[in-house]
């Protein structure tokens, strides 16, 4: 039997699956990570390449020892990872900084290029689909700036991804779905735009080759055969954007499709054939893992990283009664939402804003309308899905508004969509057809598809994701709950517009904000 591997270097957690070449999921080791701040500097979120590095050398091992298979049975491996996240290398390809993907560190150097070069954030966005709200470049320029030794020595920039797959066969290339994050791409070519980094005085001679997605690179070095436990010269295939190479392990591989992946952050995406931009630059535009596709997106911030912080801060009861029962404590605290009415008590999370890509930042984390009588744990946290919902619903409303797309369904994965209460809420906010497919790591799943490319397993990723997607289960959306959620979202909007009021005011301190606001 031959097994492709995909590892995927998260915001949350660095794991490692294993699946056949009929896209059953074998065995995954998943372990939780941070990202820490540097002393001194504020809003970073620095990537430490070696504690994680050692991460994933120990879930690859643990994932081939569940698998219950021999190392030379994995036929390829490839990586995916939270996108906008770079690594910076010296000329022997040893890492020598690392940034993770909402790090904002680069306010000084944000506000500078809009001082001094005012059209140029809007000229790039046109080429590359990008602000500099996660963009590489100001990020470049704080390192040159604050860290210069390093600056000078850095010969190569790739994606964390991209790091993955150079610790295996010490071979550094980027592919279009990760690297156009970095906002030094183009749309149209599926090439890095090194001009773009010229016009800044920063280095252009740093930027690897460009593969797509499914193109072997290199194999499995013997130093990474004795780290992970892989076979010595096993393929290393090019992988991608975990959301984009989620997109084709949910099969959303065609113009027009439509889907919302729950994890970390949410992502709504909708799939264009040419590469448009919006006037006001409020939606993001990606390259698509499939060629001749590109993405218009939505997030919505740590929707699934809130889930987490309120497991960890205010359920250890929870916790300790489902380890009792043998569940996952979310399993448990849907049970208890699920209880509770529609809307929550009325009960208004401030957490993410819907996407403002051209001026991208979010209120304080908060509650309002608590009550003594009817609020509890199990209405906070149904809140919070309801929450999640509702944002991902005004998301996919201006993209749809901006694309000129309608559907009657929506595909939904990630480890959201493994909440039957989730996902029925989804289903009710926004009165679409909620697809689950059998296989929740979709991103995962779309890495194997590309293994399966490169190894000739599979004709194309977008025919292996048509052919070989199973689904779990479809949610039809309850039309009696329609009304009250359309009150919910009305409120949440002028609620949150109060809350960014405060940030405004500098009495609260906002969540997150993009650098150079």
């Amino acid at each position: 039997m031959a097994y492709f591997l995909t590892i995927d270097a998260g915001t949350g957690s660095g794991r490692a699956i294993i699946f056949d070449t009929q896209a059953n999921q074998i065995s995954i080791s998943q372990q939780e990570w941070s990202h820490l701040s540097e002393a001194g500097v504020p809003n970073s979120m620095g990537f430490d390449t070696q504690t994680n590095w050692n991460i994933i050398s120990k879930c690859i091992k643990d994932a081939i020892s569940k698998a219950n298979i021999k190392a030379n049975e994995i036929k390829a491996v490839t990586a995916t990872s939270m996108r906008e996240g770079i690594i910076l290398y010296d000329k022997d390809n040893n890492a020598l900084f690392g940034m993770a993907n909402v790090d904002a560190r680069a306010d000084k150097e944000v506000s500078f290029i809009n001082q001094n070069h005012p059209s140029l954030e809007k000229q790039f966005y046109k080429t590359s689909g990008q602000t500099f709200a996660l963009g590489a470049l100001p990020r470049l320029m704080w390192v040159k700036t604050n860290k210069p030794k390093v600056y000078e020595k850095t010969k190569t920039i790739s994606m964390i991804s991209d790091w993955v797959l150079a610790k295996l066969c010490n071979v550094i290339a980027s592919d279009p779905s990760n690297a156009g994050t970095t906002g030094v791409f183009s749309l149209q070519t599926r090439q890095w735009d090194k001009s773009m980094a010229k016009k800044l005085d920063i280095k252009d001679d740093i930027f690897p080759p460009v593969y797509e997605t499914g193109t072997q690179i290199g194999e499995v070095t013997s130093k990474a055969a004795e780290q992970t436990g892989l076979a010595k010269g096993t393929p290393i295939i090019m992988g991608g954007g975990d959301v984009q190479l989620g997109s084709a392990g949910l099969g959303v591989v065609e113009k027009d499709q439509v889907a919302i992946l729950g994890g970390t952050f949410w992502q709504q995406l909708v799939n264009m054939d040419k590469p448009m931009v919006h006037p006001n630059m409020d939606i993001r535009v990606n390259p698509h893992v499939i060629e001749g596709l590109t993405q218009a997106e939505g997030i919505s911030f740590f929707s699934g990283m809130v889930m987490r912080w309120f497991r960890d801060t205010f359920c250890e009861s929870e916790i300790q009664e489902a380890t009792r029962r043998g569940i996952d404590p979310y399993s448990l605290l849907e049970e208890l939402a699920s209880k509770i009415a529609p809307g929550s008590n009325g009960i208004l999370p401030i957490f993410s804003d819907t996407m403002k890509y051209g001026k991208w930042y979010h209120a304080a984390p908060s509650f309002l309308n608590l009550s003594l009588e009817t609020t509890n744990k199990a209405a906070m946290f149904r809140s919070l899905e309801e929450n999640a919902a509702i944002v991902s619903m005004l998301n996919l409303t201006s993209i749809f508004e901006f694309t000129g797309v309608q559907t009657d369904s929506i595909t939904f994965a990630g480890g959201a969509s493994k909440g039957a209460l989730w996902s029925q809420i989804l289903a009710d906010v926004t009165q679409k057809q909620i697809q689950i497919p059998k296989v929740n790591e979709a991103t995962a799943l779309g890495g194997a598809f590309a293994c399966g490319v490169a190894t000739g397993e599979y004709d194309s990723i977008a025919q292996a994701s048509k052919t070989l997607i199973q689904w779990e289960k479809t949610y039809a959306p309850n039309t009696k709950n329609k009304e009250k959620y359309e009150e919910v979202a009305s409120k949440w909007k002028e609620a949150y517009a109060s809350s960014l009021d405060l940030v405004d005011k500098k009495i609260t301190t906002s969540m997150w904000k993009a650098p150079g606001l």
